[in-house]
């Protein structure tokens, strides 16, 4: 999971960011930039080449979304304690509970199962494939930061 980390890098995550990126608009307009995304990249059949324009603005917006929200000092909706739990599971795995490592494995299995159905999808230009890899991937997330805040919960009730 040393990617994750190196993405986070990458991304200039201060913990600012983190704190922004908590923010439950910033959480749920990144999952609202799958779709807009995967029609991005399909419009290349109407508009060819200028179809880089609307996939550049969408990767801008996902470089940018972490840092254009108010911050979250105090993570009380779901979405928020699942974004202070993935900064603690950043900084020390150790204290990630042994079951967690299992929900890993099957979301990052899903995950590239969803992956490789969008790009398929996307590639031939097929619908099913394309909205069924991309369910598998939201859903893989929204599964992710579910555990990810129950560890947070977790963590912050021994403090």
């Amino acid at each position: 999971m040393k990617i994750l980390a190196k993405c986070a890098t990458a991304a200039a995550m201060s913990e600012e960011a983190w704190r922004r990126h908590a923010n439950p608009w910033s959480v749920w307009t990144r999952f609202a930039a799958i779709p807009l995304m995967l029609l991005a990249i399909w419009s290349r059949v109407w508009i060819g080449w200028w179809a880089l324009a609307p996939i550049g603005i969408v990767v801008l917006w996902l470089w940018w979304n972490p840092h254009a929200f108010a911050p979250v000092d105090k993570p009380l909706a779901w979405s928020s304690r699942g974004i202070y739990g993935e900064r603690l599971w950043l900084q020390d795995r150790s204290r990630m509970p042994a079951g967690f490592a299992v929900v890993q494995r099957i979301w990052i299995a899903g995950a590239l199962a969803g992956a490789a159905l969008v790009t398929w999808g996307l590639a031939v230009l097929l619908v099913w494939p394309t909205v069924f890899g991309a369910v598998l991937v939201v859903y893989g997330q929204l599964w992710r930061i579910d555990r990810l805040g129950i560890f947070y919960d977790q963590v912050a009730t021994t403090r």
